[in-house]
């Protein structure tokens, strides 16, 4: 089962992020990962497996965002590998989503998305929610215009939080049927 994680404060985000996925442990997962927003760009560390690799590979890092969020994936769409972890990134890395359940009309989108020139690394159905939201923040220039457009084209149960380089102190969360 999925977990998801988001802090906006003084403190630095990392650590934050990191105790909170810890604490939800428990649930079960088959990758992890966070992304934290410094300096007007959003950087992104993801591992396949426990938690401990995750923490252990960013052992040297320096993250000092205060702005972040944190993910535990268990694998519905594509591989449980860390290209396919989260969070994902929409074509330009300015836009992050963590998503817990299923988008049923997923490759209808991302058909869509392809044939608008928007390009796909992993295999998810969550990479296709940050793209769609990047290409509403085209029209709407404001991030919580960009993610309710993109929920009603979203079918199925979930829960995402969303990141965007250019609104440095907000995360937007949404649920449809979804813990």
């Amino acid at each position: 089962m999925c977990g998801i994680v988001g802090y906006v404060g003084s403190r630095t985000a990392v650590p934050v992020l990191m105790d909170g996925l810890k604490r939800l442990e428990y649930r079960g997962y088959d990758s992890a990962g966070i992304a934290a927003l410094e300096d007007g760009q959003i950087r992104v560390h993801r591992r396949a497996g426990k938690l401990r690799e995750l923490e252990d590979s960013l052992h040297g890092q320096e993250f000092e965002g205060t702005i972040g969020l944190g993910h535990t994936r268990w694998a519905t769409h594509g591989r449980p590998n860390e290209i396919n972890a989260h969070p994902q990134r929409d074509s330009s890395g300015q836009v992050v989503v963590v998503h817990n359940g299923i988008v049923e009309n997923y490759r209808e989108i991302r058909d869509r998305l392809l044939g608008l020139g928007f390009e796909f690394r992993s295999e998810t159905d969550t990479e296709v929610i940050s793209q769609l939201i990047a290409l509403h923040l085209r029209e709407a220039d404001d991030l919580h215009e960009a993610v309710r457009r993109s929920l009603r084209e979203l079918s199925g149960a979930y829960a995402i939080a969303v990141m965007w380089a250019g609104d440095p102190d907000a995360i937007v969360v949404a649920r449809v049927a979804s813990p």
